[in-house]
């Protein structure tokens, strides 16, 4: 039998009518709690928004890497700005980087408190001189459209597993959520089909992922379909007895639907209820194409304890998931352990005033 992941319309959600409230929760538990991954459909995103926005990213990237360059700040671990082709690598990638070049911004403002306290997770934007028309405006809308579809899909959640409403949507206020376009990068004749990939299998660390879908473009640099069916997006499912590693399944939302996918924060909330979805981006079997896509990563609020809430308390799930962490303090770990941060910014979790004492005693 073919896996069907389960669409939410976002409209049942907030319909107040209790049968169409208890189908789209039965759907979520479903498709989160199996695939770690949803698909969305009345969620407030504009195609034709989003195709514009494509096409002025486009723009950027045609630049040549010197007038890139500038804007790919390693001093703020890539979370603003472009970051540079085979720079970030999967945690579980065995050390290929990559195939891609991708640009951050924020489309919330920042808490003025958190910002000083976790400089790196929350930077200003930076934007390209001489961007292309539209870059700005439509990234920002873009990013605010995923947001607002996020956080009724957070609420919808929290009633899908029992938990009042706002449980998930009010740890959200002033977390470092950032928005991702990104430039899959062609193969050449001599790559293809020797296992490259364009996102190797991982699952994102954190709350919420948004994804309104992405654009193919041929050789020539035109807009176009699949190029074979071996490209795209694919996730592993739950482990199960039958299949102790899980099922691949390719995802492919329903026309005019977005996805969702859970990251490791929501999946440690949860005690493992819910799932981070692993999945992997596969790169075309022909040459010379390229895709460019987009995400929107929902963030705790980086002071939130990042622990199984009480409701989900068992012996299994504290050691699966002990000791508690501030979301922020994991946010640094991860983006060391995939390469966007340097290892010293571990030093940041722990005292780094020893060097006082060494100093007083000898003077």
């Amino acid at each position: 039998m073919e896996l069907q992941i389960p669409t939410v319309d976002l409209h049942d959600l907030s319909s107040g009518d209790p049968a169409r409230i208890a189908r789209a929760s039965a759907a979520l538990r479903e498709a989160f709690g199996v695939y770690g991954l949803v698909y969305i459909r009345n969620h407030g995103v504009d195609t034709g928004n989003l195709n514009s926005f494509y096409d002025a990213f486009r723009s950027f990237v045609a630049r040549p890497e010197s007038a890139k360059r500038p804007y790919g700040r390693a001093d703020l671990w890539y979370q603003r700005g472009w970051t540079p082709p085979n720079t970030e690598v999967a945690v579980a990638s065995g050390g290929q980087p990559d195939f891609k070049e991708c640009y951050f911004a924020a489309p919330l403002p920042g808490d003025p408190a958190l910002i000083a306290q976790y400089p790196e997770l929350y930077p200003e934007n930076i934007w390209p001189e001489d961007e292309p028309q539209g870059f700005q405006r439509g990234y920002l809308a873009l990013g605010k459209a995923l947001h607002e579809a996020g956080l009724a899909l957070l609420r919808g959640s929290a009633l899908a597993l029992d938990l009042p409403e706002d449980t998930f949507a009010r740890m959200l206020d002033g977390g470092p959520h950032v928005t991702r376009v990104l430039n899959y990068l062609p193969l050449g004749p001599d790559q293809v089909n020797t296992g490259i990939l364009w996102g190797e299998e991982h699952t994102d660390f954190n709350l919420l992922t948004l994804l309104p879908g992405g654009r193919f473009y041929n050789p020539a640099g035109e807009p176009a379909g699949r190029p074979d069916d071996k490209s795209g997006l694919y996730l592993r499912t739950r482990a199960s007895a039958e299949h102790p590693n899980g099922q691949m399944v390719r995802g492919v939302a329903p026309e005019g639907c977005i996805v969702a996918q859970v990251g490791q924060q929501l999946e440690i909330l949860t005690g493992g209820a819910f799932l981070a979805t692993p999945h992997v981006i596969t790169a075309p079997g022909v040459p010379g194409w390229t895709r460019l896509s987009s995400a929107h990563f929902m963030h705790l609020q980086s002071n939130q304890l990042l622990f199984p809430l009480q409701k989900f308390h068992t012996p299994e799930v504290i050691r699966s998931y002990a000791p508690p962490v501030l979301a922020g303090t994991y946010s640094i770990k991860t983006l060391v352990d995939i390469g966007l941060a340097p290892k010293s910014a571990l030093d940041k979790l722990g005292y780094r005033h020893y060097d006082r004492l060494d100093t007083m005693r000898a003077g």
